[in-house]
């Protein structure tokens, strides 16, 4: 329910509005219809380009006007995922650029004409390198279609522009083609987070992706662990003096037994103002959530979503207690 009242749309902005959805549509139409038309040579595409990346070359990317723009977007993607990838200007590509393709690189070319004057000019000399072509294009009878090693076809009904002129859905099907191949290629190679993480250090995910629970926590020399034998006032006491929240209880050898905060005596206070005196054993919580200290720091945030703590205990392979992050600690390493 709204406080105030919203005020009602005019007629004009009620057409823009219907407009702006009707371009998203159509797109999405276009999409759907590209989608469905995927065959095989799609897979023959990032067959070759996961065998291009292995024997050491590199992915190029080539296209003129919105193709090329869209193309050097695509070229950021596959690099940023670890398959090496250029993009060759293509109307300079005739003036000395071809110099920096090589013999068993691979180039993905987009057109949706398959016909573009520039790009076609370029076909002899990929054949004379030796460089296979992937070709991105709307008419499978083009040229470039017909000279491409491998041809994707992302022919749209219609471009969401009203004239029907202006790439719109056509660029977006090849946009959303060229994200499909770099992303099943990166399956393909097994790319992880952590190799994610060394191509992005500078932002915030990279950041996020590198760092290891051992990174954020605080080490064991300012834990509270006490055996189970241990009073609830001593346990108190030592999480006062180390400023932890919670006491970690832990059986003879080390291991961790289970889990006493702050908040656990606060709450059975108000239950027994005796409960100074009793043993750990009997009002910790046993057996609780814990994260490895190997494991990725985004973990813990997701441990923290999952379940109401605010204190969890970082275990080594031996279960014993080496640290402690608390839910604070995720702001100051900018993890929330």
């Amino acid at each position: 329910m709204h406080l105030f009242p919203r005020k009602r749309m005019s007629a004009h902005l009620r057409a823009h509005l219907t407009k702006g959805r009707r371009v998203i549509l159509t797109e999405a139409t276009a999409l759907k219809a590209v989608q469905e038309r995927l065959d095989e040579n799609f897979g023959l595409a990032v067959e070759a380009m996961a065998e291009t990346i292995r024997a050491g070359r590199k992915l190029i990317v080539t296209g003129i006007g919105k193709s090329g723009q869209v193309g050097a977007k695509i070229a950021a993607t596959l690099s940023s995922t670890g398959a090496p990838s250029v993009v060759l200007d293509a109307v300079n590509a005739s003036h000395g650029d071809l110099g920096l393709v090589a013999n068993g690189d691979l180039i993905l070319i987009l057109s949706y004409s398959g016909e573009t004057e520039e790009v076609a000019r370029l076909l002899p000399s990929l054949k004379r390198i030796g460089t296979r072509i992937v070709a991105l294009t709307g008419n499978a009878k083009s040229t470039l279609a017909d000279q491409a090693d491998i041809h994707i076809d992302v022919k749209v009904p219609r471009e969401a522009c009203p004239l029907d002129l202006a790439p719109t859905s056509s660029s977006t099907a090849m946009l959303a083609v060229g994200d499909a191949l770099a992303m099943v290629l990166l399956e393909t190679r097994g790319f992880t987070k952590e190799d994610f993480a060394i191509f992005h250090p500078g932002g915030t995910l990279g950041r996020n992706l590198l760092l290891k629970v051992q990174d954020i926590m605080r080490p064991v020399e300012q834990m509270a662990i006490l055996a189970g034998t241990a009073t609830v006032n001593e346990a108190v006491d030592v999480i006062l003096k180390k400023r932890a929240g919670a006491a970690a209880v832990v059986d003879a050898q080390g291991k961790l037994r289970g889990i006493y905060t702050l908040g656990d005596f606060s709450r059975g206070y108000r239950k027994d103002v005796n409960i100074g005196k009793t043993a750990l054993d009997k009002v910790m919580t046993a057996k609780p959530i814990t994260v490895r200290v190997d494991k990725m720091a985004v973990e813990v945030l997701n441990v923290f979503e999952a379940n109401r703590i605010d204190d969890l205990v970082v275990v080594d392979r031996q279960h014993r207690p080496v640290g402690l992050v608390d839910a604070q600690d995720l702001a100051r390493f900018k993890l929330i």
